[in-house]
Parts: structure tokens; C-alpha cells; sequence
């Protein structure tokens, strides 16, 4: 599709890279410009499409429907830096996962040693930013079936928590899955592994094809015993939903992106927005909404900002603009770390002249960036709710379900 080009650069103007590193000359010409030689057999100098971050903002804006990320993508992963370590590290984040959060002390203690940081700049790791802590308690080793506690219903879902939620913030995936539950869904986490988003964004074709694969096998399954998959990463929703066909072409995988929802989306496709609000309370809070890329990609508004403009009490703003720059991996390179930090502090500058208390955001590597650019608290959608849901008496802790309090007579 390369050939709906007119070279309008309205992608360019969209492209966060190429307002701060004049090495990247933009997804026009790193995309369909250059796609027309890569396809003619000619030798094309593409060392520069390594800067491409991947945020699909070039995408989204285009008029034409011109692919211009997923062109891009292609030729990142052609490319022969894959051999690199960090490329390699951060390719493999679900088995670094793995293996950190079962030594979660230990390795959180290490990671804050100066000397340790200093191996892994020189190993091509950017320290600029603190590494996220892991837990020992993951998402996978909770209560994985809240269904045996409140029984069989007619809506059957199925959490896809993806790498962050798992290994670094489990809490707030114990929140959403109490919540579903108390909402009155049966909701289970199916066995899973990394979305395959980092193995693409470090051009590793060949593993991110086998964790697509794995998954598509482990939910199949759910979908054909009537389970509706929901994820709450929206980057890891942009890769079950779009990749695994567009990209990697795997069997099943159309199947799967039919029958997969973003969280907030569904809440407010399955319970009417009424039935939500009642049982939002109020919360005093000044908050701006930073609305990850990767959710104005896949092109289904911003369910959760409804949510939020519907709690009593809450000052709300916007902040849909500017990328955070950090980008999943993409900014913990080495290479990269400049370019995300210029790409960042545009953002940050915007969140900070709301004054906001409190940014929220869909994307656990957004929410890292901006508070460490702002100093200021960046939280889960979930946890503001969680907030509301408080103030109304509801909790979303495990131990509620054994009370009465926890049926709110919500019919989906």
C-alpha cells in the first residue's frame, strides 16, 4: 500500500523522532519512500531506520491509510544490529522477567548499585532512568480462576496481563481481575506469554513469531469455549490485534484479534455507562490523562477518559499530543537515550502546566517516563478507579468476594 503515497509529509509532522534527531529523516522517507528501492533489489542505505520508535503516530495520521510503521517495522527487522546485547536482553524481556522476579530482592538490590549500572552502559543499557522493580508474587503465581469464588456466568472473560503487569506490577492486574469479578463477569487468566512486542522492536522475527504462536495456542482454546479476551496494555493489545496478522502472519490470529478487547472499551460496550457511574464516588484529585500512542492506534478512542470524566469530583485533563519518548524498550537503549529524553520532556512540560496531582495513563512505560521527567505520581487507570470505587464502599480485594457486599446487581 505503499503506492497511496503523495507525499503530503503529514506523517513527518506526526513523527516525534523526527522533531528532535536529525539522524531520522522521517517515516516518509524511511517508510514508502524507500520501500519503492527495497523492493526493486537495490541496495538502500537503511542504517537510520533503527531510530523509528515504533509509536505508529505516522500511521494514525496518514490520510492515505499508508502503512508507513508497519513498512518501517519490515525493515528494522532486516536489519543486523539484532546481534547487539541490549538487543538481544530486551528481545528476551519475558524469560528477563522470569528469572528476575523469582530473585526479586536480589536483583532489585543489584540494579540500584552504581557499579552494576555502569556494566550495563557499557553492555548498551541507558540507566538515565530508573529500572522498574520486579516482584517475587507475580500475576501468574495469584488466584488465576476467581470464577471457583463466584461462581458460573454468562459473560466469560479472559485477562491477557501481559510482561509489565506481570512481573512489575501484579497489584494492579489482582485490582482489574477482582474488579471484573465484582462487576459480574467470570474472569480467568489463561497461561500466556510476552505479547511479542519487544522481540519485533528489537528484530528478532523468529522469536516474536514463536511467542505469537504459543499465545494464539494458549487463548484459542478460551475463545471457543465462549471467553472473550481482554488485555490492558495497549501496546500489547496493538500486537495481538494487529501484528500477529499484518506482521507476523500467524494461523489463528485473526480469530483470536475478533474475539480480543481493550478492558475499558468493553466495560462500556457490555454495562451500560449509567450502571458505571453508580458506582463511581467522588475523588478530589487534579488529574491530566496522558494517552499512550499505541492506544491512538488502535483506533478506538479513549474509552477510559469517559470513565473518568464520569467521577464525581475529579478535575480532568488531556494530554494527547506528545509521546512519552520511553517506548517500550526503545528508550532503555544506550543509543536511544537522548532521543526519548528530548522526546519526553515535551510531554512533560505539557503535564506540568496542568499542575496536575496526578497523571494516568494506559501504559506502564509511559507512566515510568513521565513520572521520572515530572517527579510527579503517574498511576493505572485502575488505581483512580479503585479510588472511586473506595470513596462508594466497594473494595477490590480478594477477601471481599466472601462478603455480600461484593454482588452490585450489574447484569451483562
Amino acid at each position: 500500500m505503499f503506492q497511496n503515497c503523495i507525499r503530503c509529509t503529514v506523517c513527518v509532522e506526526n513523527c516525534p523522532v523526527f522533531a528532535v534527531n536529525p539522524l531520522f529523516p522521517g517515516p516518509k522517507q524511511a517508510g514508502p519512500d524507500a520501500q519503492r528501492f527495497r523492493l526493486d533489489g537495490e541496495a538502500v542505505v537503511d542504517d537510520w531506520v533503527k531510530y523509528c520508535c515504533q509509536c505508529r503516530r505516522c500511521q494514525t495520521a496518514c490520510p492515505y491509510g499508508v502503512p508507513c510503521a508497519d513498512i518501517i517495522l519490515r525493515a528494522q527487522m532486516k536489519h543486523e544490529e539484532v546481534k547487539s546485547f541490549s538487543r538481544q536482553m530486551f528481545a528476551r524481556v519475558h524469560t528477563l522477567g522470569r528469572i528476575s522476579s523469582s530473585l526479586a530482592p536480589l536483583v532489585n538490590f543489584l540494579m540500584r548499585r552504581e557499579r552494576v549500572k555502569s556494566l550495563m552502559r557499557k553492555l548498551g543499557v541507558s540507566t538515565s532512568i530508573p529500572f522498574p522493580s520486579y516482584r517475587f508474587r507475580t500475576l501468574e503465581r495469584s488466584w488465576k480462576n476467581v470464577g471457583l469464588l463466584t461462581g458460573r456466568k454468562e459473560k466469560k472473560v479472559a485477562l491477557f496481563h501481559g510482561c509489565f503487569m506481570n512481573f512489575n506490577q501484579p497489584e494492579i492486574g489482582r485490582k482489574i481481575r477482582n474488579l471484573l469479578s465484582i462487576l459480574g463477569y467470570e474472569v480467568t487468566i489463561p497461561p500466556q506469554t510476552c505479547c511479542g512486542l519487544p522481540a519485533l522492536g528489537n528484530y528478532d522475527e523468529e522469536r516474536a513469531r514463536k511467542y505469537a504462536q504459543k499465545n494464539l495456542d494458549c487463548l484459542i482454546p478460551y475463545v471457543d469455549a465462549g471467553y472473550d479476551i481482554l488485555y490492558t496494555c495497549t501496546s500489547c493489545g496493538l500486537t495481538i490485534t494487529h501484528d500477529y496478522q499484518k506482521i507476523l502472519q500467524v494461523s489463528g490470529g485473526k480469530k483470536v484479534a475478533e474475539n480480543t478487547y481493550y478492558l475499558y472499551d468493553y466495560l462500556l460496550n457490555t454495562l451500560s455507562k449509567e450502571a458505571i457511574t453508580s458506582l463511581l464516588g467522588e475523588v478530589d484529585l487534579k488529574v491530566t490523562y496522558h494517552i499512550p500512542c499505541h492506544l491512538k492506534a488502535l483506533g478506538i478512542g479513549y474509552p477510559f477518559r469517559e470513565i473518568l470524566a464520569s467521577i464525581p469530583g475529579l478535575d480532568l485533563s488531556i494530554q494527547d499530543e506528545y509521546c512519552c519518548g520511553l517506548a517500550g524498550s526503545y528508550g532503555f537503549k544506550r543509543e536511544n537515550e537522548e532521543t526519548a529524553r528530548l522526546i519526553g520532556e515535551k510531554a512533560a512540560r505539557r503535564i506540568e502546566e496542568t499542575q496536575a496531582n496526578v497523571i494516568v495513563s494506559d501504559c506502564g512505560a509511559c507512566r515510568m517516563q513521565l513520572s521520572h521527567l515530572t517527579g510527579c505520581e503517574a498511576v493505572d487507570p485502575a488505581d483512580i478507579l479503585e479510588k472511586s470505587l473506595l470513596a462508594r464502599g466497594m473494595k477490590l480485594k480478594l477477601s471481599y468476594f466472601f462478603l455480600g457486599s461484593h454482588r452490585v446487581g450489574i447484569s451483562v
